[in-house]
């Protein structure tokens, strides 16, 4: 499901880099662009399908703080990544203990934004295929996609590829084999079988044997659902 993100930034130039930078990471798109707390406000009043906010902490009309604060209050519970130059200890802190789920300091490069970006949406692939009663270690995993390093992939994996992986079992009314995954985004089967593997060592996908023809049963892969759906 592609991530809808509000960008609040009072620079035009900046609002401007951060939006096309949005739109160059797979699976997110710009809902919108506030240039102050006020807009800001008004955008999330009149759409409620905001699943992400990249926050500036200074703001023409008042803290970034403070704005999360008051959205905060007015149940607008979508997740927020602060996009800032403030350096202050304090700020992060109360960043922090206000919810916001990452820290991007100005200036940054466009690797750097995306990586960002790709840790957040491996949190939300994550949080999707969990339970509803978590355990401990569903809890370090979710968590940790969220930490530096955290949910760092091995070497000569790409997020893009496993986001692309993962779309095609969550998406699939069946389990599906390496072959038949490959298939459906344009890879060989050792490549998806190697994201699958990784998938299911995660806990994310379970492995099971497929029955049928002649020779050896092949594997298949089927997405974790929690039970919620």
């Amino acid at each position: 499901m592609t991530v809808r993100v509000l960008v609040v930034e009072d620079e035009a130039t900046a609002a401007e880099a951060h939006a096309a930078y949005v739109e160059r990471v797979a699976g997110f798109e710009v809902a919108g662009v506030a240039r102050s707390a006020a807009d800001a406000v008004r955008h999330l009043n009149q759409d409620r399908h905001v699943d992400l906010i990249l926050l500036d902490m200074h703001l023409p009309d008042g803290h970034g703080l403070g704005l999360l604060q008051k959205l905060r209050a007015a149940g607008h519970l979508c997740d927020v990544i602060a996009v800032t130059s403030a350096r202050d200890a304090d700020v992060v802190r109360h960043a922090v203990a206000q919810g916001v789920v990452l820290y991007l300091l100005k200036p940054f490069t466009f690797p750097t934004f995306r990586t960002k970006l790709e840790q957040y949406a491996a949190y939300r692939d994550r949080l999707a295929a969990t339970a509803d009663d978590v355990v401990q270690d569903e809890v370090d995993r979710l968590f940790g996609a969220l930490r530096t390093g955290g949910g760092e992939l091995p070497k000569g994996m790409s997020a893009e590829s496993l986001r692309q992986v993962t779309g095609a079992l969550r998406e699939a009314d069946r389990g599906l084999s390496a072959t038949e995954v490959g298939e459906a985004i344009g890879a060989s089967r050792v490549t998806a079988r190697r994201y699958l593997e990784h998938l299911a060592e995660e806990g994310l996908v379970q492995r099971a044997p497929r029955y049928g023809g002649s020779g050896r049963p092949e594997v298949e892969y089927r997405w974790r659902h929690s039970p919620a759906g």
